[in-house]
């Protein structure tokens, strides 16, 4: 017999229906060891908040037909903002990620954050208007900023490319605009979920390492995030390579991400003699097999092989996923490959497989997304808000 101790919160009441559902009460009751006077409240604490919809009746051995209970992907919304250096992309999803609507916006995430939150708020309503949703449907908010963040805070730390936002409280104020949960992280990270969870459902290990403007990691371990202690794991972009002094925006010298950063590639291609000034026009040379531009690309993958190596000896990840502006490229990648078989151990690379991003620019919206959605529905955050159990009879 169920015991009626409301030890089974919403959380793990939800929990259970997404994972088995449809189910009726009995089920819910049989499953998580509550009463029926507790299931019934649950429910309807969940029927409420918009994430548990009824299914109607299902035949039963005997009497009145039960009715059963389904998660309901559409009951709220999620906002999803991808910000990079030079763009900002959002998308509305549903509770299971999937994009209602996108857009996708230029603006320098130099210009600091009061002008770059108003910039995502203002199209964040449009997208809402556009979409037929009311501000009271969203559940929860995602960000992502391509810069180290402590996690627990929402609060970018030292960002080198982002001058003015340092301890900002970007969750702060995305909660009070929209009266929803909020969490931010850094972007590699998102993009890294949003992979593994996309295309690499069974790989527990896996590496997401970006090269744009700034160059990071994101790190999936035992089918998590790992985030390090405060949230600082996977900051590859300021490793020192060997043999390089580029002075970097960290105010150190050497960095991986001076030498192969988007900025630090254009600069490589004008002193060999190619006529570019900027990096869609060095990616478009790429494409286009010019065997400059081509070399200066393997070059990269080199180097950024040499720091991925030592990270596949530690963690033995079973995918590599290269992500960012050269993620497409061939050479970029043969490059990595080459180095990082040459150095890492035989066991670590005897069934790894290094691969370029399959969603390309939308790995930050849809990581965001998923991010924002395990963190609403978790039964710790919905827990908080669940009303005491009814006393027993």
């Amino acid at each position: 017999m169920a015991i009626d101790d409301g030890t089974a919160g919403l959380g793990a009441v939800l929990q259970t229906i997404r994972r088995h559902g449809p189910l009726t009460r009995a089920d819910l009751g049989a499953r998580t060891g509550l009463g029926r006077a507790t299931v019934a409240q649950r429910l309807d604490a969940l029927i409420e908040r918009g994430l548990v919809k009824p299914l109607g009746e299902q035949a039963s051995t005997g009497g009145r037909p039960a009715g059963t209970f389904a998660f309901d992907p559409g009951g709220a919304i999620v906002l999803a903002v991808d910000l990079g250096a030079s763009h900002a992309d959002l998308a509305v999803t549903d509770l299971e990620g999937r994009m209602l609507l996108e857009s996708a916006g230029a603006i320098a995430i130099a210009e600091g954050p009061d002008v770059v939150l108003a910039h995502v708020e203002r199209r964040l309503d449009a997208l809402l208007a556009r979409s037929g949703r009311d501000v009271g449907e969203v559940l929860a908010v995602g960000v992502d900023v391509p810069g180290p963040v402590a996690f627990a805070t929402g609060r970018p730390v030292s960002p080198p490319i982002m001058p003015g936002w340092d301890g900002y409280d970007i969750a702060g104020r995305l909660a009070a605009r929209f009266g929803a949960r909020v969490i931010v992280d850094n972007d590699a990270n998102a993009m890294a979920l949003a992979e593994q969870v996309e295309y690499w459902p069974e790989c527990d290990e896996l590496l997401y390492a970006k090269v744009g403007t700034g160059v990071g990691c994101g790190i999936v371990a035992g089918g998590r995030v790992f985030r390090g202690g405060q949230g600082a794991a996977g900051e590859i972009g300021h490793i020192a390579v060997r043999g390089y002094d580029t002075p970097c925006v960290c105010g150190n010298s050497g960095c991986l991400e001076a030498v192969i950063g988007s900025a630090a590639l254009v600069r490589r291609a004008l002193s060999r003699g190619l006529d570019v000034t900027e990096p869609r026009a060095f990616d478009e040379l790429v494409k286009r097999h010019d065997t400059t531009a081509m070399a200066i690309a393997r070059e990269a993958g080199r180097l950024l092989g040499e720091v991925l190596a030592g990270l596949v000896n530690a963690l033995n990840p079973t995918v590599v996923v290269l992500g960012g502006d050269l993620a497409g490229s061939e050479p970029f990648a043969a490059g990595v490959r080459e180095i990082v078989h040459q150095r890492a151990a035989p066991l670590a690379t005897q069934h790894l497989q290094i691969v370029p991003s399959r969603l390309g620019d939308r790995a930050g919206t849809r990581g965001t997304a998923i991010m924002a959605i395990e963190h609403a529905l978790s039964p710790r955050e919905l827990d908080r808000e669940q009303p005491p159990a009814p006393a027993p009879a």
